[in-house]
């Protein structure tokens, strides 16, 4: 016989039993969670316990020193050029204009930003920190306010003056000079250096430039403008655009034709273009003056006579690099432009001439030579027959 009440007194045993190991277990679990959270919070805890300890006056008075360190250096970065406390040792002599540093031309290029812009004055040693000009420019909100364009600085400025111009965009003169005898590239790498223009952007614009009725480019011309940039000293805006360059330069040239220069070379059977071209070679074959008006004779007796003008002026023109001597193999180059093979001038000047040297072709020495041949010096020396001019060759080359 079973005896229901025995066996639910058994099993509440039992449930009572399994309840009493569960609330050990999370006991258990729960002391030792409290255990790690203390291990974690003992390191903030002792810190807590040294503040106690210390006089929050003396915490104060560590933040306000370290606030004032902060301020002193950010001062100092600010305030003082460190180009001022450079040891004597470390320091470099330098090209000085008057009581200014070397001059320096800067082209600051729109949408620069102020890190590239002190990054390039640093380079050139316009400044001597780019750190402390990007510092003050963004204290100051100078940032996104400095102007493009090109500027004259000098080594060793004051930061204040950099940040004027800049601000300003203020515009100078740049002075440059072209002496008798430059060519279209040779102008190109001179401007170039003074940071005036693109020098590819220039030999561009140089090939079709022609506002004059004379200058109308030729066929088997590099450049139209070749011949008729007059060469002088001309100061122009650092902005100043390259078809404006050439429009002062062209303009020059076509001022110091007077009337009676255009009525002298129509009277000669010379159109301006070809009085150019023929200046152009006499510049480029003379170096002393008292050879130009001579040389012209020459050229001008040849081209009457139907006789190659043999000019090594034109050859050197088509060479990369000029020679201090042709050879036989350059006098024969296939081009027009070489007047040992070919009669009559080459398609246009080679050389932007001088006054002096138009003004030879306008009016040539009164002497009937037909050859001529330099010394190592320069100075010509003349001849009427061609064995005459081989011996001169031997003798002096």
């Amino acid at each position: 016989m079973k005896f229901p009440f025995f066996n639910s007194s058994k099993k509440s045993n039992k449930k009572v039993t399994n309840i009493s190991s569960l609330g050990s277990r999370r006991a258990r679990k729960k002391s030792l969670t409290s255990k790690f959270v203390g291990i974690l919070l003992a390191p903030f805890k002792l810190l807590i316990s040294i503040f106690a300890e210390v006089s929050w006056k003396y915490i104060l008075s560590i933040i306000c020193g370290l606030i004032f360190c902060i301020a002193v250096v950010g001062a100092v970065l600010i305030f003082v050029d460190p180009s001022k406390i450079t040891s004597k040792s470390d320091l470099q002599p330098t090209v000085s204009e008057g009581n200014e540093g070397q001059r320096v031309h800067v082209k600051i290029n729109e949408g620069m930003s102020t890190s590239e812009i002190a990054d390039i004055l640093e380079a050139k040693d316009v400044i001597a920190s780019s750190l402390k000009f990007r510092i003050v420019s963004r204290l100051r909100s100078y940032d996104g306010q400095m102007k493009p364009g090109t500027y004259v600085f000098y080594t060793g400025m004051n930061d204040e003056d950099v940040f004027a111009k800049l601000l300003s965009g203020e515009k100078y003169l740049v002075r440059f000079t072209i002496p008798e005898g430059f060519g279209v590239k040779e102008i190109a790498e001179r401007l170039y250096s003074l940071d005036l223009i693109d020098k590819e952007d220039f030999l561009k614009a140089a090939e079709d430039f022609a506002p004059y009725g004379y200058m109308r480019k030729h066929k088997n011309v590099r450049y139209a403008a070749e011949g008729f940039l007059f060469p002088e000293t001309y100061s122009v805006e650092s902005d100043t655009p390259i078809e404006d360059i050439l429009k002062i330069m062209s303009g020059e040239f076509d001022k110091r034709l007077t009337p009676a220069m255009r009525e002298k070379a129509q009277e000669l059977g010379l159109s301006l273009y070809d009085l150019t071209t023929l200046a152009s070679l006499v510049e480029r074959e003379v170096r002393y003056s008292e050879d130009r008006a001579i040389v012209a004779q020459v050229f001008l007796k040849r081209l009457k006579m139907n006789m190659p003008l043999q000019t090594d002026a034109s050859l050197q023109y088509l060479l990369d690099e000029p020679k201090e001597d042709l050879t036989i193999e350059d006098t024969e180059i296939d081009s027009p432009y070489n007047t040992y093979k070919n009669i009559g001038l080459p398609p246009g000047p080679i050389a932007n001439p001088g006054m002096d040297a138009i003004e030879s072709v306008l009016n040539p020495a009164p002497t009937d030579y037909l050859y001529f041949v330099a010394d190592r010096q320069g100075h010509n020396h003349y001849s009427y027959t061609y064995d005459e001019h081989l011996v001169l060759v031997n003798q002096y080359r």
